[in-house]
């Protein structure tokens, strides 16, 4: 009921949420909702402390989205590296946060809806847009990138609170590796699945 997966494909013992400090919301596509047998973006939120999944397409009519956006105890960005994007390590956070929480939008979709839902949500597009410090490569070896340095959500949310330790906006102590463990996990079982039914669907 947690992960909605099928019972020998359960992640929940897998599990072991952290809380970052900051607080994550997933704006997921319903084609990963409802659709994406491998989706990453439900597993970020299981991983996380006080993280939401919000579902939608466009999101400047999403009651949830926009009171979180008026919620004066939230600093609101989206994780979205285009030209406009700042990373990490030029990031005002001192100066902005004071005393809000920073909350992080992630988007979870194919990279064409990533960007139709962007483009459409202009309470989006106003927010700071950030980005990673560094290039990194994705791990998810079972599905086709655009290219090798496109993350999956919960690669996304891994590397950005590594960043954000060093920003010094997430605790040095936190231990995030959790968020990868469960990510390959779902790669091993889903490469066992293909490999023992190359012709089926991944489960």
């Amino acid at each position: 009921a947690r992960c909605f997966r099928r019972v020998k494909t359960c992640y929940c013992k897998a599990i072991d949420p952290i809380d970052p400090g900051v607080k994550f919301v997933v704006l997921m596509h319903p084609k990963e909702a409802f659709k994406q047998k491998t989706g990453t973006g439900r597993l970020t939120h299981l991983n996380l402390v006080d993280s939401e999944v919000i579902v939608d397409t466009t999101f400047d009519h999403n009651a949830r989205t926009q009171a979180l956006l008026n919620d004066p105890a939230y600093y609101p960005v989206v994780l979205y590296p285009d030209e406009a994007a700042q990373d990490t390590e030029t990031f005002p956070f001192a100066s902005v946060l004071h005393r809000k929480k920073l909350l992080i939008f992630l988007i979870d979709a194919t990279w064409t809806f990533a960007y139709k839902m962007i483009t459409r949500s202009a309470s989006l597009q106003a927010l700071p847009h950030l980005s990673f410090r560094e290039a990194y490569r994705s791990r998810f070896e079972i599905k086709k990138q655009p290219a090798a340095t496109y993350l999956s959500t919960i690669e996304s949310a891994y590397y950005l609170i590594k960043e954000l330790q060093t920003a010094g906006v997430c605790a040095q102590n936190l231990n995030p590796e959790g968020l990868m463990d469960v990510f390959e996990l779902l790669i091993t079982r889903q490469k066992h699945f293909i490999a023992a039914s190359p012709t089926s669907p991944l489960v």
